[in-house]
């Protein structure tokens, strides 16, 4: 007997034969379906695995490759006025470009700015070595080779107390004057040079030191340095005074690339009107003997930093830089024991004589 369809009727023998088949095959469609929605599933965790994976090793192999790259040069950055920075003040950032493609008039406005930087610090820079007359500078220049100027101040008042003219230096008994120069460095050929030039003053110049450089460069032990530092300072002739200060800072400032000290002073020299030359001198110098030394240039006390294409060679920290200041920069005496008025005014010290202290 056939089963009662749901709208009341009765179903056919051929319903009842089908109706298992199409549940069966609904079944396995359903199955299928879920199937590939496993795999489905399945296979998107596997690809996010991966590239969770992929990521990972990316981000391992880009850690190592920083590892492993040398650190990047930390470039030297100038404050604006290094004068500045001593008084505590946040610095301007301004980073100094070396003037290899620098024009030639960019490089003359650069040295005379320098230079005009450098006379507002040091207003009372001068010749750092005592004298009274042309005689005695001339003498005292002599001396200064391979030494201080503080050691030929220490030294030429007792010379000088001996034999105050040309003429008692060249009747003067050389061993005597050895062992007064003795403090001096190489005191024999020092000596040799001294009575020298002091003959050859009387014999030739009538006891009087001549105030041209070709009658200068004619005394014993005297050259182009030397007579530069008699003409510019005991006559008012304009001289560049090309010292061991001079020539490394005029290098370090790429103001030229010579060596050679009269090149360096023809090269120099063209930069600047030459009523400027003496004065440049004492501004370069004392610049090289208070801040801007050989081995440890004070860059972070550098009244000039934005202009020096050298800065960063040495010590850029403020308070470090304040520790290797020289002479009245730093707190201690200059190298004259009778200095000028103005250099005592603006708080520069004498130093001390031979022996004391």
């Amino acid at each position: 007997m056939g089963e009662q369809s749901p709208d009341g009727g009765r179903k056919t023998a051929k319903q009842n034969k089908t109706e298992p088949v199409k549940k069966a095959a609904s079944a396995k469609k359903a199955a299928s379906k879920a199937s590939a929605s496993k795999a489905s599933a399945s296979k998107a965790s596997g690809s996010k695995s991966s590239a969770s994976k992929s990521s990972a090793s990316k981000k391992a192999a880009k850690g190592a490759a920083v590892k492993k790259a040398p650190a990047a040069k930390k470039v030297a950055v100038a404050p604006k006025k290094a004068t500045a920075r001593l008084k505590g003040t946040a610095p301007a950032k301004a980073v100094v470009h070396p003037p290899g493609d620098e024009s030639p008039t960019a490089l003359v406005r650069r040295a005379r700015r320098i230079n005009r930087e450098l006379a507002e610090v040091f207003p009372y820079a001068h010749p750092e070595l005592d004298f009274e007359n042309p005689f005695q500078l001339v003498v005292a220049t002599v001396l200064s080779a391979q030494t201080t100027d503080l050691r030929v101040n220490q030294t030429t008042p007792s010379l000088f107390a001996k034999y105050p003219t040309p003429e008692d230096l060249a009747a003067a008994n050389p061993e005597e004057v050895e062992e007064i120069l003795r403090p001096c460095g190489f005191f024999r050929a020092k000596t040799k040079s001294v009575i020298g030039l002091s003959k050859a003053l009387v014999e030739d110049f009538g006891g009087e030191v001549p105030g041209r450089l070709e009658d200068l460069v004619k005394l014993p032990g005297v050259g182009r340095k030397t007579a530069f530092v008699v003409l510019g300072n005991a006559f008012g002739r304009p001289g560049i005074t090309v010292d061991t200060h001079f020539q490394r800072l005029v290098r370090r400032w790429r103001w030229t690339g010579e060596s050679d000290p009269d090149k360096i002073e023809a090269a120099v020299g063209a930069l600047f009107p030459k009523s400027d030359w003496t004065d440049l001198s004492h501004h370069v110098i004392w610049h090289g003997r208070r801040i801007c030394h050989a081995r440890k240039p004070a860059c972070g006390a550098c009244p000039i930093a934005p202009l020096c294409p050298a800065y960063g060679e040495g010590e850029t920290d403020p308070e470090k830089a304040k520790k290797l200041l020289k002479y009245e920069k730093g707190g201690f005496p200059g190298q004259r024991l009778k200095p000028p008025q103005a250099y005592l005014d603006a708080g520069g010290t004498p130093a001390p004589p031979l022996g004391a202290g």
